[in-house]
């Protein structure tokens, strides 16, 4: 796993279709690594994880069943069939002795009655839901905001954001006191990106989502908190933007590179665990290669007057 400031490049590559394939990337994300220490801390759990097929969610799957966690994801049909067989096959050797199998489930996730009937898949199977990660997500590159017409934005806004609303709504009837909903955000809902006006704009109502959703739930014992990424080697990145912006993808923070799904996944694990993070519920967590973290310490200064 490469280090801070260690200012690589990614080879040139280019993929024509959303929401892009992850094993044809080069290299392929780094979804584990050898030194993560598993210590049950999901034992006995239900994941369903939204978009888990490839990048962060794959990712995310992953450490749940090395946590003892039971992992259901959701993919798109045709799209991601081998990304999703490829993950199935990753958790079905992660998963502990006692967690019943993994299961993916094909769907578009944009649509009210596919969020129920994957809900329902779930529940069907395993009895119940502990944990929700809504993580399914599309990008697409713009020039402006006058390019992005109505069919574009109700495709980004329902990928993005609807499913967020759909997949909560059918999942908290089968959702006790302490159970987690965690919710994908990303680093442009502080700092914005006009290249990337729609998804923005998607990313900033999850936050928004997260913290209201927080408020509703509190008394319920349900924690809902959001992950904040910065820029992460993802299938999302070759299919949005051009072979140059892939070359030099990540350089612009701090650290002088893209993380690797395996940097972000550990978040969703201590969010998702009681015992980690029990005092913690609406918050959102920023693993960005500190490019919020400046903006937090100069507001602050400024407000300290120094």
């Amino acid at each position: 796993m490469a280090s801070g400031g260690s200012g690589e490049t990614f080879p040139a590559q280019k993929q024509e279709t959303q929401p892009g394939k992850e094993h044809v990337m080069d290299p392929t994300p780094t979804a584990t690594h050898p030194d993560y220490k598993p210590s049950n801390k999901l034992h006995g759990r239900i994941a369903l994880v939204a978009g888990g097929d490839s990048g962060i969610g794959r990712a995310v799957c992953h450490c749940f069943a090395l946590e003892g966690a039971t992992v259901a994801f959701t993919y798109v049909k045709g799209q991601e069939d081998k990304d999703a067989q490829d993950t199935l096959e990753m958790l079905k050797k992660a998963k502990n002795e006692d967690a019943k199998e993994p299961m993916a489930i094909p769907t578009d996730l944009g649509f009210d009655e596919n969020c129920k009937r994957v809900v329902d898949e779930v529940v069907n199977n395993y009895g119940k839901i502990d944990i929700l990660v809504n993580n399914a997500a599309e990008q697409h590159k713009t020039g402006s905001v006058e390019e992005i017409d109505e069919p574009r934005l109700e495709r980004v806004f329902r990928t993005n954001i609807f499913s967020y609303f759909f997949l909560t709504r059918h999942a908290l009837k089968h959702m006790k006191e302490g159970s987690a909903i965690i919710n994908s955000t990303s680093v442009v809902a502080y700092k914005g990106n006009p290249k990337l006006l729609d998804y923005t704009s998607t990313k900033g109502a999850i936050v928004a989502f997260t913290r209201g959703l927080a408020l509703e739930l509190v008394n319920k014992g349900i924690r809902v908190n959001g992950v904040a990424p910065g820029p992460i080697w993802t299938p999302l990145i070759p299919a949005s933007f051009s072979e140059e912006e892939v070359k030099n993808f990540g350089k612009e923070v701090p650290m002088q590179r893209a993380a690797q799904p395996m940097e972000v996944a550990p978040t969703y694990v201590f969010l998702a665990c009681d015992h980690c993070s029990s005092y913690y519920t609406g918050q959102v967590l920023h693993p960005n290669g500190i490019i919020i973290n400046l903006l937090h310490n100069r507001i602050w200064s400024i407000f300290l007057g120094l």
